[in-house]
């Protein structure tokens, strides 16, 4: 094999070990048996949601993730392979594919990794349960005002009695 091409190949293993230490989660997929139209429906759901749906080889995948200490997912790295890597909101790729999955039978997840470490696909179906960061965000404001809105209530109940009793 010519050094230019063992070079081109050790640059994709590179990119895609870039992709695996930037990424705030991944999810590891089997496309086998999707249309090509689907594909493109699932690229263009991951894209909107800011993830990166990338088919890779799978030796090219195994090296990566060996690099990127995630020796735990060579096992997933086997047929036709596809890999959304997730920015800010962790919970996107699992999410989307987790659903797409439910609407298309032929994508099977396989795995993946979740803030630096392997995620079995247990963890991978809880972590698509759980809403976006937008979601969380608001019903963590929820429960946070709960007591002062509790709070609020009971002062006006004591101030609406004291006025029916002065009247």
């Amino acid at each position: 094999m010519s050094k230019e091409i063992i070079a081109k190949k050790a640059a994709i293993v590179e990119e895609v070990f870039e992709k695996f230490q930037s990424a705030s989660s991944a999810v590891v997929v089997d496309y086998r048996g999707l249309t090509v139209e689907e594909v493109t429906d699932l690229r263009k759901q991951l894209r909107e949601a800011g993830v990166e749906m990338r088919v890779i080889k799978n030796t090219f995948l195994k090296r990566a993730a060996d690099k990127a200490g995630y020796e735990g997912l060579d096992d997933t790295f086997s047929g036709p392979t596809a890999v959304a890597f997730g920015g800010e909101d962790i919970t996107a790729p699992a999410r989307i594919m987790a659903k797409f999955a439910e609407d298309h039978e032929a994508l099977e997840i396989k795995g993946g990794m979740i803030e630096g470490k392997i995620a079995s696909l247990e963890e991978i179906s809880a972590l698509a349960k759980l809403p976006n960061r937008d979601g969380l965000l608001s019903m963590l404001l929820s429960v946070l005002q709960a007591p002062v809105r509790n709070f609020a209530y009971a002062v006006k109940a004591v101030a609406d009695s004291k006025d029916e009793d002065a009247a």
